[in-house]
């Protein structure tokens, strides 16, 4: 009996889908009962939830509590879509290799979405439950205002008037009129030490800034990708480049406090959590951008190809449970309202990469302009992310 393409690695993971068909979709339909008791399980247990940490619709969109579980809640509808197309396959289509080798697809996505879900379980550890913040809550009026589109801020501020470098400016001048005394230097900010850093409008002009010129560079990846997909423009093919200018981007200007723009040093910087995940983040983009570019190019074959989508994966979980040092309730809600489909959308794009490198070919048509339309979309959002 003759294996499906991609599927030898699967079948030494699989062992119920090593045998025949018939025997294969037998071994499928008995599990698929205990999983859907699991989710009727699941579902059950959404009521008592609601009820205990949730309570009104107006928690959903007003606390950070209820946003995060309604990106779970999106997700958990994304599983229930995948986890019907098996049973589907399971109990009401013929046997076949190509069939199981589509349950076997639906059961990867299955699982890299449940990993996404972890991570957004972890995140809600980090804040109150929504019934208790019956204050400070985040209207649906300041939702609207500022998720109303604005063009994009593409003029940066001037460095020296964000607030802890003007901080820093004003302490220095200080300190050189107490220099006689040998007083030890101020510092406006050190990392690790559990306190917010100062800002100012300069900063949410700066943060904006970053967020729209990275947008843009996103889009231009979203669009070249897709022109590749269609097979009709060759130098499309070398969109993965426009991923090293983004993370230079992102290591000079991601965190202006410190090296190599603020006094702060490299080394003393990493004792801020948010600063690690920045320059961490820049690293990932220039490894799958180079991984990628080199597939593209068709030097690299084997399981180094699934660089990139386990890297839009990475990103989209590490997204999930990124934290930003706001001191404002409000404004580090409506920062993670703009945060959460950013990072469901690079899981889902991630999936859809998978799918595409590891067949079946019917799925592979599809799923190769999936995560390029989310690459798009991210790109879209980003160029109307704003802080005020």
């Amino acid at each position: 009996m003759a294996r499906p393409s991609g599927s030898a690695g699967c079948r030494r993971c699989w062992p119920a889908f090593a045998s025949t068909p018939a025997s294969a979709r037998l071994v499928g339909q008995r599990y698929s009962h205990l999983a859907a008791a699991g989710v009727g399980l699941i579902l059950l247990g959404i009521a008592g939830y609601w009820l205990g940490y949730i309570g009104s619709l107006e928690a959903v969109y007003g606390t950070a509590y209820g946003a995060m579980s309604a990106t779970k809640a999106v997700m958990l509808a994304m599983l229930l879509v995948l986890g019907g197309s098996n049973w589907l396959l399971l109990h009401r289509m013929r046997a076949s290799e190509a069939g199981l080798l589509r349950v076997r697809r639906f059961v990867e996505t299955e699982i890299i979405l449940g990993i996404a879900v972890l991570a957004v379980a972890a995140s809600l550890t980090s804040v109150p439950p929504a019934a208790d913040l019956p204050e400070d809550r985040v209207s649906w009026g300041e939702i609207a205002e500022r998720f109303t589109p604005a063009w994009p801020r593409l003029e940066s501020p001037s460095h020296a008037d964000l607030a802890l470098p003007a901080l820093q400016a004003q302490l220095d001048a200080e300190w050189q009129k107490r220099q006689a005394a040998q007083a030890a230097k101020p510092q406006a900010f050190t990392p690790g030490e559990g306190l917010l850093p100062p800002r100012n409008a300069q900063d949410i002009a700066w943060s904006e800034y970053n967020h729209h010129w990275a947008g843009v560079m996103v889009l231009l990846v979203g669009l070249a990708a897709l022109l590749d997909a269609t097979g009709r423009v060759r130098l499309a093919r070398h969109w993965p480049l426009v991923f090293i200018g983004l993370a230079g981007f992102i290591f000079l200007r991601s965190d202006p406090e410190a090296w190599p723009l603020g006094e702060i040093g490299l080394l003393e910087s990493l004792r801020d959590p948010e600063v690690v995940q920045h320059k961490l983040a820049g690293l990932l983009v220039v490894g799958f951008a180079v991984v990628e570019w080199w597939v593209r190019l068709g030097r690299i074959t084997g399981r180094a190809r699934f660089v990139f989508p386990s890297a839009m994966v990475a990103g989209g979980v590490l997204l999930l449970a990124h934290t930003h040092a706001i001191s404002n309730v409000k404004d580090a809600l409506l920062v993670e309202l703009s945060h959460l489909p950013l990072a469901v959308l690079a899981v889902v794009g991630g999936a859809a990469r998978f799918t595409e490198l590891r067949g079946p070919a019917e799925m592979a048509r599809v799923a190769r302009w999936v995560w390029p339309v989310c690459l798009v979309l991210i790109g879209l959002l980003l160029i109307l992310y704003r802080e005020a």
